[in-house]
């Protein structure tokens, strides 16, 4: 058994069995062990933005670790943009990162790289198998490194000469630590914050953005009167219909401290203490209210959930959380607007599907349009680099065959890495794409007012519009073998919505919406 063989079958043996890859020579006997190791899935992608996207979107709904294949340190630096909306998703992501055989470093090659310098940007785990006999050890270190709570990526190196080196040996999978309680004692701190009279605001975020937490935080804001809502930029946060519907802390920062105006205290679980997501000129960063305590009941390593709950136990032992009605928006009709594309969505979301959201500027209406809708889970863009939605909603689709997803997708970021269309198609995923496309970097014109900057004319915009050429996402689907359409009015949008529910297989709608600015 050689280091690639043993490496897989170590991997299944700890039920890792899907990777997301895009090989070169370095990973060839990793390749050829898909043949011999057959329980493992792997799944081709055009390029590594899409495979880390995909790896990213898989961890956050299998809840278990995704594997990357990357080649040498290119692979792995094409792919940091995900692996950073990752790392911020503490999604346990997996990379086995090619190398050349250790004998060839020497001779500085053309792809040759200090990969473990661009892996340390991800702030997580790192290691080099130097020989055969330890590449499955090495493996199921780095599971159990990405699985460590509250999840991380790890990435395991794996020159070419301990990949074809025979030796291997099977290791056995490593148990994760469990998830450190919060201390009695903060718990009680917090429960004397919420009864002292004073105004409170509770901000969750992680794991207690799943129903559970949302449950206890329920409790917790309607005993006490705290105000409730979660962080920014969720992971994964389940929605609709039965589940309590908890308000997002604003992206802009005027929006955040209008919600957290006039708090004397800030009680964290699981989440950060709110900041601006860019710096302004002459704006506060930090935007914890001037004077206000800041408290953390759990962070993100921690059992969040349970917190809640003893919290909700000790201050709200007979209160029922506040359950969201069922409830659709009327199906609109007329030219696409930026409330009515979101209103056709509230109208028809299918019942479990799983929500891939990159619309930005054109969907700031969103989530009030499918609060009441059938039970749902929302993926959202963690850490700012764009191109995740596609990626992500690829990953999403091969952990949850049964649930069908939605992308709800703008079009300059859907260009990062619109490749993953053709792994939607080659695997057949149930991948229902909506691409936004108003002409724009709509979110980058706000922001140039935003900023204060003085430029705003035409070469200062030519470079915020999509604009000569016009991208026409329809035919760049219907390349990659997506079936499309274009819609322009809501009742368009409506029947391509539904006909892409009701057929297998992927499928993309290009809306045209005017831009928000």
């Amino acid at each position: 058994m050689n280091g690639a063989q043993s490496l897989i079958r170590s991997l299944i043996g700890a039920g890792v069995d899907v990777c997301f890859a895009n090989p070169g020579t370095s990973e060839m006997h990793f390749v050829a062990a898909l043949d011999d190791v057959t329980e493992m899935r792997g799944v081709l992608a055009l390029s590594e933005g899409v495979v880390t996207g995909a790896g990213d979107g898989y961890a956050r709904i299998a809840d278990k670790p995704a594997v990357t294949l990357l080649h040498l340190g290119p692979g792995l630096g094409n792919g940091l943009a995900n692996l950073h909306n990752a790392r911020r998703a503490n999604s346990p992501v997996v990379n086995i990162v090619g190398d050349h055989a250790t004998h060839h470093l020497p001779y500085d090659a053309p792809l040759t790289s200090d990969i473990e310098t661009l892996a340390r940007n991800l702030e997580g785990w790192i290691r080099r198998s130097t020989a055969a006999e330890k590449v499955g050890a090495d493996a199921m270190a780095a599971v159990r490194a990405a699985s460590e709570p509250p999840g991380r990526v790890s990435t395991l190196i794996l020159p070419a000469d301990a990949s074809w080196g025979e030796g291997g040996v099977v290791a056995e999978a490593l148990q994760a630590p469990d998830t450190p309680a919060a201390d009695p004692a903060t718990v009680q701190g917090v429960v004397s914050v919420l009864t002292s009279g004073e105004s409170v605001v509770l901000l969750i975020g992680g794991r207690a953005c799943r129903e559970p937490g949302l449950r206890a935080a329920s409790r917790i804001a309607v005993s006490t009167g705290a105000r409730l809502f979660t962080e920014t930029f969720p992971a994964r946060i389940e929605r609709g219909a039965g589940v309590p519907s908890v308000e997002r802390l604003g992206y802009l920062a005027e929006q955040a401290e209008h919600q957290l105006a006039g708090a004397a205290h800030v009680v964290l679980a699981g989440a950060a203490a709110p900041a601006s997501f860019f710096a302004y000129p002459d704006r506060a960063g930090d935007l914890v209210p001037s004077g206000a305590r800041v408290h953390v009941l759990a962070d993100r390593s921690q059992d969040v959930v349970a917190a809640l709950a003893a919290v909700a136990d000790l201050v709200a032992p007979d209160t029922e959380p506040m359950l969201q009605e069922p409830s659709r928006p009327e199906l609109p009709t007329g030219p696409l607007t930026l409330q009515s594309w979101v209103e056709v969505v509230g109208a028809l979301l299918p019942e479990g599907a799983i929500v891939a959201d990159e619309a930005h500027t054109s969907g700031l209406t969103l989530p009030a349009a499918t609060a009441g809708a059938p039970r749902h889970d929302v993926l959202t863009l963690t850490g700012g680099a764009i191109g995740f939605g596609m990626p992500v909603a690829t990953g999403a689709a091969i952990a949850a065959p049964d649930r069908p997803v939605l992308n709800l997708q703008a079009d300059g970021s859907a260009m990062y890495t619109v490749a993953a269309l053709w792994t939607q198609a080659r695997e057949r995923l149930d991948v229902t794409t909506v691409v936004l496309n108003n002409s724009a970097y709509a979110i980058l014109r706000l922001e140039l007012q935003r900023v204060g900057a003085t430029g705003d004319g035409p070469r200062a915009n030519a470079l915020l519009d999509l604009a000569r050429p016009d991208l026409d996402f329809t035919k760049i689907a219907e390349g990659m073998g997506v079936p499309a359409g274009r819609a322009t009015t809501a009742e368009e949008l409506a029947e391509q919505l539904r006909r892409a529910f009701a057929e297998p297989g992927p499928h993309l709608i290009e809306a045209i919406v005017p831009p928000l600015l």
